[in-house]
């Protein structure tokens, strides 16, 4: 990442810069699936709640900080020292990385395992094809405009991808971890908690600038809200993980976050800023009581061998989850606001703030009907402690 990061500032084309940003896209996959299983590993046996919530802090620290600092380095310099950036951070962080490995503990495992390569790529096609189901513009930009084709595709990737998964002997995603209560629970309660999110996240921009007219800088700062709840909860949600188990502190974060699409299905044309605020807010408060128990049981309850696997599938779900997220705010946005518009072709637009505001209101409550399926997962992924599974599951 920290190579590829050097070489985007670099970079002399726009062609170069995509090629570059996958590059350092893989990197940080590499990163984000190793980081958490580090944190566990490097603190006492019990205490993943605590680990998970270090980790949730210091993500949001990043989500806090970035924006800000990324406009200052570009109004004082340059975008390209976006990325010169990072190169030190990486190399901090690569000398933290080697010094900790020299004095860790060593555990050995035997022959290490074959890595599964077909099931790799199956994933990938089975990801690239549902971002293009998803995401019409981008599949329109490749010339991949047939939809039928495509389902066909992802239907038949599908199949073989599991039926590949089933007989291989280290597979990529392995199913039989999905028998475990806490480990499927937790995945689906992530999945549309992450997803809900996603749309209040991708419909509030519309809503602050273009409908209450208020500023970019402001809205960036009601959009702290949220990160700053976040940071300050997290270690305190990975202290309860870790005394009453994953179930009472993720469910609260589930309850605070409907509070937040409660409070949407009310925003008028003239509603006040604070009430976007407290949205935000409550959804900054929702993510720290939930994503560290909810990380914590994902990672947790697997064999201790899984736990890389289990935090790339948290990775993985909340892209698909952003996917989602975007997909289903826009369809259900523009299908409300045809219906409050009254014109069968009416695209979603500020220029008629009371059909706009109608739909937001109406696919808000559609999230909230998603968040009640949510806190049932929630609750069924039981309450007890965090133990992880034996390897025979």
């Amino acid at each position: 990442m920290t190579a590829s990061s050097q070489l985007c500032g670099l970079a002399s084309s726009a062609t170069q810069l995509v090629l570059f940003r996958f590059i350092q896209g893989l990197g940080a996959a590499m990163i984000s699936s190793a980081t958490r299983v580090l944190a566990m590993e490097a603190m006492p046996e019990g205490s993943e709640g605590r680990a998970n919530g270090y980790m949730t802090m210091g993500f949001h620290s990043g989500l806090l900080i970035g924006p800000p600092l990324g406009g200052f380095v570009i109004d004082l310099l340059d975008w390209r020292w976006i990325f010169f950036l990072l190169v030190p951070m990486g190399l901090t962080g690569v000398i933290l990385t080697i010094l900790r490995a020299q004095g860790g503990r060593t555990t050995s495992t035997g022959r290490a395992p074959s890595i599964d390569y077909l099931g790799a790529v199956l994933l990938i096609v089975l990801t690239v094809t549902l971002t293009l189901l998803l995401d019409r513009r981008s599949a329109e930009t490749i010339g991949a405009e047939r939809t039928g084709v495509l389902v066909l595709v992802f239907g038949a990737t599908v199949l073989g991808f599991l039926a590949h998964e089933r007989r291989s002997v280290n597979p990529v995603v392995n199913l039989s971890l999905f028998k475990i209560r806490m480990f499927t629970f937790s995945i689906v309660s992530l999945l549309l908690i992450a997803t809900t999110t996603s749309v209040l996240g991708f419909l509030m921009p519309f809503y602050i600038q273009d409908v209450l007219h208020f500023s970019p800088s402001f809205m960036g700062l009601i959009f702290l809200a949220a990160p700053v709840f976040t940071i300050g909860l997290a270690t305190v949600s990975g202290q309860l993980t870790d005394r009453i188990g994953p179930r009472a502190p993720a469910s609260i974060g589930v309850l605070t976050t409907m509070g937040a699409f409660a409070i949407g299905l009310f925003l008028r044309m003239d509603s006040h800023w604070i009430l976007p605020t407290i949205m935000l807010g409550l959804v900054g408060v929702g993510s720290g009581f939930f994503n560290t128990p909810n990380q914590a049981a994902i990672i947790g309850s697997v064999p201790r061998e899984y736990r890389g696997f289990a935090t790339g599938m948290v990775q993985t779900i909340f892209g698909i989850s952003a996917l989602l997220g975007i997909s289903l705010g826009g369809v259900l946005l523009t299908l409300a606001f045809r219906y409050y518009a009254g014109a069968a072709d009416a695209m979603p637009s500020a220029e008629h703030p009371g059909a706009f505001v109608a739909a937001m209101n109406v696919t808000y409550f559609a999230c909230l009907v998603l968040m009640i399926v949510a806190l049932l997962a929630s609750f069924m992924r039981g309450g007890i402690k965090i133990e992880a599974a034996s390897s025979a599951t």
